[in-house]
């Protein structure tokens, strides 16, 4: 592997721009050290630090980075679509829509149907032994929950076109359309108590986010605009901390009334702004040091396995834990003396286990070869709809109860395991198959 990260690091166009790939695998990289750091968890169950100790959740203004991979997503896409639409014979949009989703999902969907399929199978295995008890039980209810990730990524994707569209004749104002969207659900939700408006705001908010990614792919965010993005946004996240009705932190918290994030609020939209400013004003020092050969080919090296670490790092947590157990390994009390100096060696064997497997999966992240530029449109939607509700609705459920018919709420709709696994495998042979011009 050293050697082709040596050759594609060489190979690298000088147009390049090696920053966004630093901010997709750092901001990758946060969210996998801040699940590592937030579980809390003893022979009795599984917490969350956070809650142990309210005075860390300010950390999470610095560790809820995911508006920065949905920023990336935007500017990525904006390129790789654009890229297809000046390769397309004339009048053939409905194609590149269905080759262009095809191959920004097959790196996202193959290793997240591996991840499924191998993670199904075990629990089957595990419930038909009559396990799914204690930690593990919790592990197969858990193991799923940052695939909602993957499932909002998947409607950025499927929307980008006309989003990008929409960006084209009306720039900031495409923003400022879906940001105020933003502000009225939730003034409708929480002065009017307006119910069930709030999930509109998975995508006025995520998709606002993603649409300064466009603006960043037309070099529209320059150091002024970032640095107005970047104190707008934390003073107009503070202001809604304070006095309105948003919790502090910004990743879910067990018992919480309202979550910033599940639905996302517009408090979580100005932290997107100012993460989305500050990672801005820092492009030029980063782009210097990513010219170093080094540096450089460890970026390189991450990103082709970044999405195979994000989807194992909690098989990999949960594993340690387990040893330990069984090993009889005390585990004291969250947040205690003893537990933080438990941490490093825990976040080493968690690094290690997780290195494992990516070596185990990492061959389903490398891009197949490339189909032509034909295919259906209609039918590639179809699936990328299908994976989008599966992905979510595993998101929820997780593998627990799997053959106790158990189910959780997607937006109003109960959706089982076996369900979610079957949308998500039948809308990614679908994508396949639109993207390869098969009807």
């Amino acid at each position: 592997m050293g050697s082709s990260v040596r050759e594609l690091a060489g190979a690298t166009p000088a147009t390049r721009d090696r920053y966004v790939d630093l901010l997709r695998v750092g901001s990758l990289g946060a969210v996998v050290l801040g699940h590592w750091l937030m579980a809390a968890v003893t022979p009795d169950g599984v917490g969350n630090l956070l809650a142990v100790v309210p005075a860390l959740q300010p950390l999470t203004w610095l560790l809820q980075v995911m508006p920065v991979f949905f920023f990336v997503g935007g500017f990525s896409h904006a390129l790789s679509y654009r890229s297809l639409l000046r390769k397309r014979p004339e009048g053939s949009e409905d194609s590149v829509y269905s080759a262009f989703l095809r191959a920004r999902l097959q790196r996202l969907l193959r290793p997240t149907m591996v991840f499924v399929l191998v993670w199904g199978a075990a629990a089957l295995l595990v419930q038909l032994l009559g396990g799914g008890g204690g930690l593990t039980g919790v592990t197969l209810r858990m193991v799923t929950q940052p695939l909602w990730f993957i499932g909002i990524y998947l409607a950025m994707v499927a929307f980008t076109p006309p989003l990008l569209r929409l960006h084209e004749r009306y720039g900031w104002g495409a923003f400022a359309g879906l940001a105020g969207a933003a502000v009225a659900v939730d003034v409708l939700r929480f002065a009017a108590g307006v119910p069930y408006v709030e999930f509109l705001n998975f995508a006025f908010v995520w998709l606002a986010v993603h649409q300064l990614g466009f603006l960043r792919a037309d070099g529209r965010i320059r150091l002024r605009r970032a640095a107005l993005l970047a104190g707008g946004g934390l003073i107009a996240a503070t202001a809604l901390v304070a006095f309105g009705p948003y919790p502090l932190s910004m990743v879910g918290m067990p018992g919480e009334k309202v979550s910033n994030m599940a639905p996302p609020t517009l408090a979580l939209l100005a932290h997107g702004l100012w993460l989305v400013g500050a990672v801005e004003l820092l492009r030029a020092p980063a782009a210097r040091l990513l010219e170093r050969p080094r540096v450089w080919r460890t970026v390189v090296a991450a990103n082709g396995v970044a999405m195979t670490a994000f989807l194992w790092h909690l098989t990999a947590m949960f594993g340690v834990y387990g040893a330990l157990l069984a090993l009889d390994v005390d585990l004291p009390e969250p947040a205690s003396a003893a537990w933080w100096a438990q941490v490093p060696p825990r976040l080493a064997l968690a690094a290690a286990l997780t290195a494992a497997l990516v070596a185990a999966f990492r061959t389903f992240e490398r891009p197949a070869a490339s189909a032509p530029v034909q295919g259906h449109g209609p039918l590639a939607a179809l699936g990328a709809t299908l994976c989008l509700l599966g992905v979510l609705g595993l998101s929820m459920v997780g593998f627990n109860g799997l053959l106790d018919g158990r189910t959780a709420l997607l937006i109003a709709i109960p959706v089982s395991a076996p369900a979610a696994v079957a949308m998500t495998l039948g809308g990614w042979l679908l994508v396949e198959r639109a993207g390869r011009g098969t009807p």
